[in-house]
C-alpha cells in the first residue's frame, strides 16, 4: 500500500503528532513538499503532505488562517505538517481550530526532526510500494504464463480473477462469451455483448470502460489480436480501480491472450489448407481420399449428411462481409463443438456444414439479418456488391459435386431477385415462372416471337393470340377456336401460318414448350 498519513504519525523516528483531523489520518500520501508561500495552491497537483514553519504566514490571525486552510484543502492537500521551534514553539491556536473546522489533518513536527527526513520515509514508503506491485506483477505474470501453457486461454482466465479480486471473459470474433471465471460470471459477461461490437468495429489495439448504476462493478474492455479487425476480447470486472500490481496482470493476461489468439490464426490457417484439398476431392469424386486427408479435423462431418454453402460479395476476395460471415459460422460451430469446413475460394466462401447444424443456422440467421439491413426504408434498393448465399439440398460426399452446383444455381438466382440467401429445396418447391425474369431469357423470347408480332402488326391475323391460346387448351381445336371467338378452320389456318413464318413444327413438344415459355417471360404473367 501507498503511504498514508497514519503510517507516518506512526514512524517511530519522526515523532510527528497529531493535532487536528484524527479521522482522516488513511488518507494516502502522494508526495511530501515544502512551500513557505503565503498561496502555495498553483503548485499543488492533490495528494501532497504540505511542510511549513509560517515564516509568511499570520499564523494568529484566525480568519487568514482560515482562508489558508480552505484553499488548501480546495487543492487537494492531504495533510499539514507544521514545524514548531522554528517561527512558533508551539502549533498556532488559529492554525489548529481551521484546520479542525476544515477536515484537514494537522501533523505537528518536532524541531529535532527535519522536513528531510519526512520526505525520505514519504519517498522511501512510495519506492518500497512500487517495488512491492512490480515484484507481484512479475509473479502474477509467472502464474498466467504457467496457466496458459498448461491449461490454455481458461486457466489465464482464472488466475487472472483470483489476481483482480473480480471476474473475467473471453469473447470469440462474433462477440459471443467463449469462457468466463469464475462461472457465475457467463451470465454477466452476456450482457456487455453490445459493448463488445462497439470494441470490435474500432482498430485494434482498443479498449474501453463500462460502469455506472447499471452496472454492478467496473469493467474493462479490451481487443485482442494484432490484425485490423479483433480476433478477441477480454472483459475484466472489478469493485474498483485496478492498482499497479492488478494492471500489471492485466497487461500479460492480454499478451498471452493475443499470443494464443494468434497461435490459433496460424494453426486456422493450416486447417484451411488442409479443408480446400478435402473439398477438391470430394468435387473431383473422391470421397475415399477426401477422408484420408482430412483424417480427424473434417471426418465426422464427411460421415454424415451435410449442406454446401456459396457465398459471394462484391467487396472482392475475402471481403469483409465474407469474413463476417466465416467468422459467424465458424464461432456457431465451435460453440456447439460441430465440425465445419470453411474455405475462401476466389471472390467465394465455400462451406460445408452439418444439415441441421447450427452452423447452418447461423449463416441463415446472418443473412437474414443482412436481407433485413437491405431492404429496411432508410436503407433504399440493395446494392449489387452485397453479400448472396446459395444454399445446397442435403447431401454427402458422394453428391459433393452436385451439391456444390445446387448452390450455385441458388446463389444465380438469389442475385436475380435481389435476395441475399436463397435455398435449392425452395427452388425445387416453388415455380420456374419467376425464373423468366431473366434478362437473357426475355432477349430469347422476344426474339423468337418477333416475327409473329410483325406479322400481327400489319393487321393481317391474330397469330401470337391464337398460339397462345391453341397452347392453353394443350392443342384441343374446338376448345382453343371457341377461347377466341373463330372457327376451328380458322385457327387450324393460323397455327399452319405460324410454322411457316417460324419455320418450326408445332408438333414437336420442345418447340411447343419453347414457345409456351417465351408467351410467359413476355407477357409479364
Amino acid at each position: 500500500m501507498p503511504p498514508t498519513l497514519a503510517s507516518l504519525v506512526h514512524h517511530s523516528a519522526l515523532k510527528l503528532t497529531v493535532r487536528a483531523g484524527e479521522d482522516r489520518l488513511d488518507v494516502p500520501v502522494r508526495w511530501a513538499h515544502v512551500s513557505e508561500l503565503a498561496d502555495p495552491v498553483p503548485y499543488m497537483e492533490g495528494g501532497e503532505l504540505l511542510l511549513i514553519t509560517a515564516l509568511k504566514l499570520d499564523a494568529d490571525d484566525p480568519e487568514a488562517m482560515l482562508r489558508y486552510v480552505r484553499r488548501l484543502v480546495g487543492a487537494g492537500v492531504v495533510g499539514l505538517g507544521f514545524a514548531v521551534g522554528v517561527n512558533y514553539e508551539e502549533t498556532p491556536e488559529p492554525l489548529v481550530d481551521a484546520c479542525a473546522q476544515e477536515g484537514l489533518p494537522l501533523l505537528e513536527v518536532p524541531r529535532r526532526t527535519p522536513f528531510l527526513a519526512i520526505s525520505k520515509a514519504v519517498s522511501a514508503a512510495i519506492a518500497a510500494d512500487q517495488y512491492r506491485a512490480v515484484t507481484a506483477g512479475f509473479a502474477a505474470q509467472r502464474e498466467l504464463t504457467r496457466q496458459a501453457l498448461t491449461t490454455g486461454p481458461e486457466g489465464v482466465l482464472t488466475a487472472l480473477a483470483a489476481q483482480v479480486d473480480g471476474w473475467t471473459a473471453l469473447y470469440d470474433a462474433s462477440g459471443a462469451v467463449v469462457a468466463a471465471a469464475p462461472e457465475w460470471a457467463g451470465r454477466r459477461a452476456a450482457r456487455l455483448t453490445g459493448e463488445i461490437e462497439r470494441l470490435r468495429e474500432r482498430a485494434a489495439p482498443a479498449s474501453s470502460v463500462v460502469g455506472g448504476p447499471e452496472h454492478e462493478d467496473r469493467v474493462e474492455l479490451h481487443s485482442l489480436g494484432t490484425g485490423r479487425r479483433p480476433r478477441a476480447a477480454l472483459a475484466v470486472g472489478t469493485a474498483a480501480t485496478l492498482g499497479t500490481a492488478e494492471r500489471y496482470a492485466v497487461h500479460s493476461a492480454i499478451a498471452l491472450l493475443t499470443l494464443t489468439t494468434e497461435r490459433s490464426r496460424s494453426l486456422h490457417a493450416a486447417e484451411q489448407r488442409v479443408g480446400t484439398a478435402v473439398l477438391r476431392m470430394l468435387l473431383a469424386g473422391e470421397p475415399d481420399h477426401a477422408r484420408a486427408v482430412a483424417g480427424d479435423l473434417y471426418g465426422g462431418l464427411l460421415d454424415a449428411p451435410f449442406r454446401m454453402i456459396l457465398a459471394e460479395s462484391g467487396s472482392g476476395p475475402a471481403g469483409e462481409p465474407l469474413s463476417d460471415l466465416a467468422e459467424t459460422v465458424e464461432s456457431a460451430a465451435a460453440r456447439s463443438g460441430e465440425a465445419v469446413l470453411v474455405v475462401p475460394e476466389g471472390e467465394r466462401l465455400v462451406v460445408l456444414a452439418a444439415d441441421e447444424g447450427t452452423a447452418v443456422a447461423a449463416c441463415a440467421a446472418y443473412a437474414t439479418a443482412r436481407e433485413a439491413e437491405r431492404t429496411a426504408p432508410e436503407q433504399g434498393r440493395a446494392d449489387e456488391d452485397e453479400l448472396v448465399v446459395g444454399l445446397s439440398a442435403p447431401s454427402g460426399p458422394i453428391a459433393a459435386a452436385a451439391a456444390y452446383k445446387q448452390a450455385e444455381q441458388a446463389l444465380s438466382v438469389a442475385r436475380r431477385r435481389g435476395r441475399v440467401f436463397v435455398e435449392h429445396e425452395q427452388l425445387a418447391a416453388g415455380s420456374v415462372l419467376p425464373l423468366l425474369a431473366d434478362d437473357a431469357v426475355k432477349a430469347f423470347a422476344d426474339g423468337l416471337l418477333r416475327a409473329l408480332h410483325e406479322h400481327d402488326a400489319t393487321g393481317r391475323g391474330d397469330l401470337v393470340a391464337s398460339l397462345r391460346a391453341w397452347l392453353s387448351r394443350h392443342g384441343q381445336w374446338d376448345a382453343a377456336a371457341a377461347d377466341l371467338g373463330v372457327h376451328r378452320h380458322t385457327l387450324r389456318y393460323r397455327m399452319r401460318r405460324v410454322e411457316e413464318i417460324l419455320g418450326r413444327s408445332l408438333d414437336d413438344p420442345d418447340v411447343r414448350m419453347e414457345l409456351w415459355l417465351a408467351l410467359k417471360a413476355t407477357s409479364g404473367e
